[in-house]
């Protein structure tokens, strides 16, 4: 079907549509926001402009304007457009339009522009159907996806195509929208809607930079307040906080969004940032997120990024992990908060990270050490005509419960203490323990009166 055919402005202001729909932008200059992309002079506005339709992805989060960016370029090309929405539909409505397209353009007419809305939504081979003509230039695609297109559009669609990245509005942004649905004949304008300031800001606030929910909600908050026989609907913020229960968090469990606010919260607790921490904690909890996911970080963290310097972060954490799989939500944020908080204040080192990240490298890229004879194993019978234990030093036997010796066949050095926290008492007993001579010939029986034990 034709992506916008001529009967649609009318329909846009036919009473009883949804205010978003009504006041979707007809030309560039009235969308708002996305200017490095609509703004005049701006890359892709210009090419539209002067007839040059390049296939290209638009993604982003939902609400910042992708269909509507998609149908002003519709309008403004004059072209022969074609819709599919990948949630809906699939090969089976694909391959006519696309055979259609092929006979157009082996007709000397120019190529049709297909808008795919949802394209994340198409599989492997739904999307491999449209490399080819998109390819030849039978069609002009456009997608709008609200999932990262690296992770949801296989690499050779994304070669063929431009990927836009569209931003959540902002609150400036936001307020202009608004605005322009009480002022516009399409919108509320004429029917005597009067919103406080402090209804403004807790509107704009919920919406959380989609425009699409602001405008939503403007109107259902409207309809809600508007009494019989007065000429004034004036919105309130109790108002709004009546009708309005959630705002549009930017949160997906299974999305860009899951991913990018896990690495907000282990890079804020990495750098020491209790307040950071406890934000993106409480939006992920806010979001429905998994707790023994978030459990299962904060121990991993508290292994890689506090580590030695205090040793007891990974027994917290550990316990933290423990409670909230015994516990339950809601009272597992708690734990949660705790744990995080407790890790986010801790002294910070990675010197276990960088030890078995040196070591674990060495052992891929060099000849493996031999162990040395004196401490292979001996718990068998003929390992001792092997020559195996012979020589080593039993520590226990010795004051201070150590004696030197060579542990390694070559000198090698992986880990480095920090300096701050436990670590800083390790690194003092770590210096003087290197400092001891290993040559030294000390037997067990002058060190303690005691015999050798080179077979333990």
């Amino acid at each position: 079907m034709d992506l916008f055919d001529a009967s649609e402005p009318s329909e846009t202001e036919r009473p009883g549509r949804p205010l978003p729909y009504r006041l979707r932008p007809r030309t560039f200059d009235e969308i708002v926001g996305q200017p490095h992309l609509v703004a005049p002079g701006s890359g892709l506005r210009r090419a539209v402009e002067q007839g040059q339709l390049p296939s290209l992805i638009l993604f982003g989060p939902p609400g910042c304007g992708k269909t509507a960016l998609a149908r002003v370029i519709a309008t403004a090309s004059g072209a022969r457009f074609r819709r599919l929405n990948a949630a809906a539909d699939g090969l089976t409505q694909l391959k006519p339009l696309l055979a259609e397209a092929i006979r157009r353009r082996g007709a000397g007419e120019p190529p049709t522009l297909l808008f795919v809305d949802e394209i994340h939504r198409f599989n492997k081979s739904q999307q491999d159907a449209l490399l080819p003509d998109t390819e030849r230039g039978n069609i002009v695609l456009i997608g709008a996806s609200t999932e990262n297109p690296f992770h949801a559009l296989i690499p050779p669609l994304r070669s063929r195509v431009h990927l836009y990245r569209l931003d959540p509005l902002g609150e400036p942004e936001l307020a202009t929208l608004l605005e322009r649905a009480l002022a516009d004949e399409r919108g509320l304008a004429g029917q005597g809607v009067v919103v406080t300031e402090a209804a403004r800001a807790t509107l704009i606030g919920l919406a959380n930079g989609d425009a699409r929910r602001l405008l939503a909600s403007l109107e259902m908050v409207a309809v809600a307040t508007a009494a019989d026989g007065e000429p004034t609907v004036t919105i309130t913020d109790d108002g709004v906080r009546r009708c309005l229960q959630y705002g549009g968090r930017h949160f997906d469990r299974d999305g860009d969004e899951h991913y990018d606010t896990a690495s907000a919260l282990i890079k804020s607790v990495r750098g020491s940032d209790p307040d950071a921490a406890i934000y993106w904690l409480a939006k992920m909890l806010e979001g429905g997120e998994e707790p023994r996911f978030i459990a299962r970080r904060l121990v991993i963290l508290a292994a890689e990024d506090v580590g030695l310097a205090d040793p007891m972060a990974l027994v917290v954490a550990d316990a933290g992990f423990s409670a909230v799989e015994r516990i339950g939500m809601p009272e597992a944020q708690l734990i949660l908060a705790e744990t995080t908080l407790y890790l986010a204040l801790a002294p910070k080192s990675n010197s276990a990270t960088v030890a078995i990240g040196r070591a674990g490298r060495e052992v891929r890229e060099r000849p493996t050490l031999p162990v040395p004879p004196h401490l292979r194993d001996t718990h068998y019978a003929g390992a001792a005509r092997l020559g195996h234990g012979e020589g080593y030093r039993y520590p226990h036997d010795y004051p201070g419960h150590y004696v030197a010796q060579t542990y390694l066949p070559e000198p090698r050095s992986y880990y480095e203490p920090g300096a701050l926290g436990r670590e800083a008492i390790l690194a003092e007993r770590l210096a003087t323990l290197r400092a001891a001579p290993t040559t030294a010939h000390h037997q067990a029986g002058e060190a303690t009166g005691n015999p050798p034990t080179p077979t333990r």
